[in-house]
C-alpha cells in the first residue's frame, strides 16, 4: 500500500513538472515570435500596400493590441483547444498539424527502429572484441556520427547518394515510392545509432565482467546463450533509457532533416512558417512538438516506475 502511494505521488509530481514545462514553452514561444524581424501584416498586404491597408490587417489579426492582451487571448484559445488560424493559408493550425504529423511519425519511427537495431548490434560486436581493430573502427565511426550535425549529414548524404550515385530520390514522400524514405531515415538515424552503439558497448563490457557471467561460462553454457540471455538482457536497461529519450527527441525535432529532403512533415511546415512570419503556425508547431516530447518522456518515466518502483521512487 505504501509503495502504491509513493507511485501515485511520483506520477503526480511528473504531471506537475510536465505542466510547468509546457507553460514555459507556451510563454517563451509566444514572446519569441515578436523578436523575429519583419511584420506579418506587411508580408500579407504586400510590399506595395499603403499604411492604411497594413494597419487594417494588423487590426484584423489582433496585432495592434498590447502584448499582454495578445498573450491572455492566446492562452484563452489554448484552453479551448484552439491554436488559431494560419495567416498565410487561412486554415486552422491544428488541422495543418494533424495533416502533417503522420509523415513526421513515419520518419521518426523508422529512423529510431534502424538506430536501435543496428546500434545494439554494433555495440555488442564491439564489446565482444574490446580494443581490437574492429572495436576501434566501430567506435571511431560512432564518434563521427555523434559529432556531425544532422543538417550537415543530410547534405552529405544527399550529395553522395542522391546527386553523385543517384541511387535514391533527392526529395519527396512515400507516394513516390518507399525509396524516398531511405535518405532522410538514414540521416535522422545516424546520431542516435552512434550513441546507442557506444552505450551498448559500455554497458555490455560492464556486465561481461560480472561474476555471474563467469559462472555461466564455467558451467559450459553456449556462448550465444550467455551473451543474449544473461549479458545483453541485463545490459539493456541504460540502453532502453537512451532509446526512449532519443525517440522523443527525434519525434519533436526532425525539423532540419525534413526541410533538407522536402519531407512533408511538421518540421517543413514550421520552417516555412518562420520564413513567412506566420505566428499562429509557428506557435502551434512548436507547442505541439513540445507536448509530444513531454508526453513521451512522461509515459516512459511512468512505465519505468511501474516496472521497477523501488528504483524509480528512491
Amino acid at each position: 500500500m505504501g509503495l502504491m502511494k509513493r507511485l501515485v505521488g511520483y506520477i503526480g509530481r511528473k504531471l506537475v513538472e510536465a505542466v510547468g514545462i509546457l507553460v514555459g514553452v507556451v510563454t517563451v514561444t509566444f514572446f519569441l515570435n515578436f523578436v523575429l524581424p519583419g511584420d506579418p501584416a506587411r508580408l500579407l498586404a504586400g510590399q506595395r500596400a499603403d499604411a492604411v491597408t497594413v494597419a487594417a490587417i494588423r487590426q484584423q489579426l489582433g496585432l495592434d493590441q498590447p502584448l499582454p492582451v495578445q498573450y491572455v487571448r492566446f492562452l484563452g484559445r489554448l484552453l479551448r483547444g484552439d491554436l488559431g488560424r494560419s495567416y498565410v493559408v487561412n486554415r486552422p493550425v491544428l488541422e495543418i498539424i494533424f495533416e502533417r504529423f503522420p509523415a513526421t511519425a513515419l520518419l521518426t519511427v523508422s529512423s529510431m527502429l534502424i538506430a536501435t537495431v543496428l546500434g545494439i548490434l554494433l555495440g555488442v560486436v564491439a564489446a565482444l572484441r574490446p580494443h581490437s581493430w574492429l572495436d576501434t573502427l566501430l567506435m571511431a565511426g560512432a564518434l563521427v556520427g555523434i559529432s556531425v550535425p544532422s543538417f550537415v549529414a543530410g547534405l552529405l548524404v544527399l550529395l553522395l547518394f542522391g546527386v553523385k550515385l543517384q541511387w535514391f530520390p533527392l526529395a519527396g514522400y512515400i507516394d513516390q515510392g518507399w525509396s524516398a524514405l531511405v535518405l532522410p531515415m538514414v540521416t535522422l538515424a545516424l546520431r542516435p545509432l552512434s550513441i546507442i552503439a557506444r552505450m551498448t558497448r559500455s554497458s555490455m563490457l560492464e556486465v561481461l565482467g560480472q561474476e555471474y557471467i563467469r559462472t555461466a561460462q564455467a558451467k559450459g553454457l553456449p556462448p550465444a546463450r550467455v551473451i543474449l540471455r544473461h549479458a545483453l538482457r541485463n545490459a539493456l536497461n541504460p540502453v532502453l533509457t537512451t532509446v526512449s529519450a532519443w525517440f522523443a527527441g527525434l519525434l519533436a525535432g526532425a525539423f532540419f532533416v525534413e526541410y533538407i529532403f522536402n519531407w512533408p512533415g511538421i518540421g517543413t511546415v514550421a520552417i516555412g512558417a518562420i520564413e513567412k512570419l506566420d505566428y499562429p503556425l509557428i506557435q502551434g508547431t512548436v507547442l505541439f512538438t513540445a507536448v509530444v516530447f513531454v508526453l513521451v518522456n512522461l509515459v516512459v518515466d511512468v512505465l519505468y516506475a511501474v516496472v521497477d518502483p523501488r528504483v524509480q521512487l528512491q
